[in-house]
């Protein structure tokens, strides 16, 4: 992807005393938007970088090594950043299914997150794909999902999360 590689020369030249990194992520959103990639309107690709810094500085530090003799890698940071616009657009694709199923009651959408999700998901991640239903009924609907063995409770206390009983089906 030679946006990213862009983006990685622009941060070895550093061309600002401060605010690199932010005008950084501001070309990124142009040069996506100019390619056609317009999930970035929709999905903050900075709060998605932001929750990955460690990552980000990893694969950054890894791709500039070298830069000024010419002989560095620009793999890892490449990778970094298209894992970085799938994930926007995978956020994007929930929220608009979110919206499709807005005719299912609250409780059904919770079900259908679980039965569309691949892994663990926590009460705070299923409330920021519905941030229309409360807390309150969220925790409703998963007790009602852990009665039915639709899912299974893993995790304790701040990092309980939920995963489908594929048993169950």
């Amino acid at each position: 992807m030679l946006i990213s590689k862009f983006i990685i020369d622009f941060l070895c030249i550093h061309p600002f005393n401060d605010g690199n990194g932010r005008m950084s992520r501001l070309l990124t959103l142009l040069l996506l938007y100019q390619q056609g990639y317009i999930v970035g309107k929709y999905i903050s690709i900075e709060m998605i970088i932001e929750k990955t810094k460690e990552t980000y500085y990893d694969t950054l530090k890894e791709s500039s090594a070298l830069w000024h003799e010419g002989k560095n890698n620009y793999a890892p940071f490449v990778k970094y950043y298209l894992s970085v616009i799938l994930s926007a657009y995978k956020e994007f694709a929930s929220r608009v299914e979110t919206i499709i199923n807005k005719g299912l009651t609250k409780s059904e959408r919770i079900r259908y997150i679980f039965s569309n999700k691949v892994g663990k998901i926590t009460k705070s991640e299923i409330a920021a794909l519905c941030p229309d239903i409360s807390v309150t009924t969220i925790e409703k609907a998963l007790s009602d999902l852990l009665k039915e063995e639709y899912i299974i409770k893993v995790g304790i206390g701040r990092s309980t999360a939920y995963i489908r009983n594929h048993e169950s089906s």
